[in-house]
């Protein structure tokens, strides 16, 4: 999703995830309205937004732990050193997040979405911030979700390449 700043692109995003009142129309998972099935859709939902939303007085493991609990899932440990270890932060899981750098912070926050087993990934402006091997990673790993079955929902101002795979581009005008 593009569009230029206040056309709404986070508001619709909002509705995606719930969190906003739709005006008119509705919006159907596995075809029924989300707002009928909300906690079976939250279930199927990981939402990734410009800010990491990690917990800064806990390590980087208790973030990932607390994240797969409020899922229902517990962590597997061997998967989340293989994902830590891709996104470069493997040997930190028991440092503050406080302690990182922005770019470790969001190396963490792109491992709870790496470790999420929701169909549905929303994601507010994901590529901010990011140095060009992160959006490489982020683009990649955006790229194996959706071969493997899964969606993603994201607004970007940046055009990134996730491959072969199939996209659609919806743009936001006022």
């Amino acid at each position: 999703m593009a569009g230029a700043n206040g056309v709404g692109k986070t508001s619709l995003l909002r509705m995606v995830c719930g969190l906003a009142p739709i005006e008119s129309g509705e919006i159907f998972w596995n075809g029924t309205p989300i707002h009928a099935q909300a906690d079976a859709y939250r279930q199927d939902l990981c939402y990734l937004g410009h800010l990491n939303a990690l917990q800064e007085s806990m390590t980087v493991h208790e973030n990932l732990a607390f994240t797969a609990a409020l899922g229902g899932m517990a962590p597997d440990a061997a998967q989340t050193q293989s994902v830590l270890a891709h996104f470069g932060v493997a040997g930190r899981e028991r440092q503050l997040v406080r302690h990182l750098s922005q770019g470790q912070k969001r190396r963490v926050a792109l491992s709870r979405l790496a470790l999420s087993q929701a169909r549905l990934w929303v994601l507010d402006e994901p590529f901010v911030a990011m140095d060009e091997a992160g959006v490489r990673m982020l683009a990649d790993l955006i790229a194996a979700h959706l071969t493997q079955g899964g969606l993603a929902v994201l607004t970007s101002h940046q055009q990134v390449d996730i491959g072969a795979i199939p996209a659609q581009l919806l743009e936001l005008r006022a």
